[in-house]
């Protein structure tokens, strides 16, 4: 039966597609290379570059005129092929940039906002951000791909929903069609963790992992479950709800955003550390936190207690190592389900990583099973706290790989 052309058009796309993710993670490359690499036959890989180079999604970089025999033209992502705004909506800050093609960053702001404000009014200061980032990136003379939004909690994929962020308490937000109608971009919407650990797979440190957890950090704990080479959704696309696993089950222990008690974020989230030390300080335990909070006019945060700790202070550094072990009681778990080749740890709670892991690591190796958890390596993210903003970015880099044919840039 002969191939109809809808057929053809299917598969040219996917070749297309294979084609361009092996010079994004493999660059420089030549034509040969892809080739050996596809499987494909040089002709068909010479109309597909040939195609990819009049969209200008990749670009020649020079040959190894020094080898024997016929010189080999490199191929590369043209970084000025178009480009991207990303959006990371936290609980209690918006921020937003602007990326070329290969996730650099060439714009950006950050602003504090208060969930107390109401979704109305967060939302509007998003949309002001993201019209300055189009309004100085369009008189450069600059095209679009597409908006990525990285949010916390539940995602309808399909819909573009907001379902419900129980750190915003916001229930059914048309996020895609909110943003297309002010922006009138391609808007691609996803939870935090899952647009995080995309961006360690496209960028980061888990470039050639196919099996990996990332865990994002911060007033709340998600999970993006990166199992087999690919993000696993679950039934409906929520899986990865990991902060709201319970961890104790007494009835007086402290009551979650999302109604329940006992839940692991509750015990290891950027609150539970201030309150950590907040009851060190109580009793009158010994610490230059109270003066570094006078002499700075500062209230007690996550940077605060780390400058504290980095200048050595005992408190500081003991809150945080109880908060590393009750991170790793829940990296035990993922270990002993997942059996994963990393777990990576990312968003704002990592800029105290370095105090963090050691007892996230303790905790594993006296909870985890021995043979697992040798298999296992925790890392701290390669964006650190920018980890969902550059995933953001990294889920709209994602479509464009994945659908090369006939792009639009507005």
């Amino acid at each position: 039966m002969a191939k109809t052309t809808s057929d053809q058009t299917f598969v040219r796309e996917i070749n297309l597609s294979s084609v361009l993710r092996l010079i994004h993670t493999q660059s420089p490359i030549s034509r040969a290379q892809i080739a050996v690499l596809t499987g494909l036959n040089k002709s068909t890989i010479s109309s597909l570059v040939d195609e990819l180079l009049a969209q200008k999604l990749i670009h020649e970089t020079g040959s190894n005129s020094g080898a024997a025999g016929r010189p080999a033209t490199w191929l590369e992502i043209n970084p000025e092929a178009g480009l991207i705004i990303g959006v990371e909506l936290g609980v209690d800050f918006i921020s937003v940039a602007v990326t070329d093609l290969l996730g650099n960053i060439i714009w950006r702001k950050k602003e504090d906002a208060d969930p107390a404000d109401g979704q109305e009014k967060v939302l509007a200061q998003t949309l002001r951000i993201v019209k300055d980032a189009m309004d100085v990136n369009r008189k450069k003379g600059g095209y679009f791909f597409g908006l990525g939004l990285s949010t916390p909690g539940t995602v309808d994929l399909d819909q573009g929903l907001l379902i419900f962020a129980p750190n915003l308490h916001w229930h059914d937000v048309p996020f895609r069609k909110i943003f297309h109608e002010h922006t009138n971009l391609r808007i691609f919407i996803e939870n935090d963790a899952n647009a995080a650990a995309i961006a360690e797979h496209l960028f980061g440190a888990a470039r050639q992992t196919q099996n990996f957890v990332f865990v994002f950090a911060g007033v709340g704990i998600g999970g993006g479950l990166f199992l087999n080479g690919k993000l696993y959704r679950g039934r409906n696309g929520y899986a990865g709800e990991i902060g709201h696993s319970p961890i104790m089950a007494e009835p007086s222990q402290t009551v979650c955003h999302c109604g329940n008690r006992g839940c692991w974020e509750t015990y290891a989230n950027q609150y539970s550390i201030i309150q950590r030390v907040q009851a060190r300080l109580e009793v009158k335990r010994n610490s230059i936190i109270p003066k570094m909070m006078a002499e700075q006019n500062a209230p007690l945060s996550i940077p605060l207690i780390k400058q504290a700790a980095d200048l050595g202070d005992q408190e500081a550094r003991e809150s945080f190592s109880e908060a590393g072990h009750a991170m790793g009681q829940g990296f035990a778990g993922l270990i002993n389900i997942f059996n994963p080749e990393k777990i990576i740890l990312g968003g704002p709670l990592s800029i105290v990583g370095e105090y963090l892991l050691p007892a996230i690591k303790e905790t594993i190796a006296r909870h985890a099973l021995p043979e697992i958890d040798q298999q296992a390596e925790v890392q701290l993210s390669t964006f650190g706290p920018d980890a969902s903003l550059i995933g953001a970015i990294a889920i709209v880099v994602d479509d464009v790989l994945s659908k090369p044919m006939n792009l639009e840039r507005r």
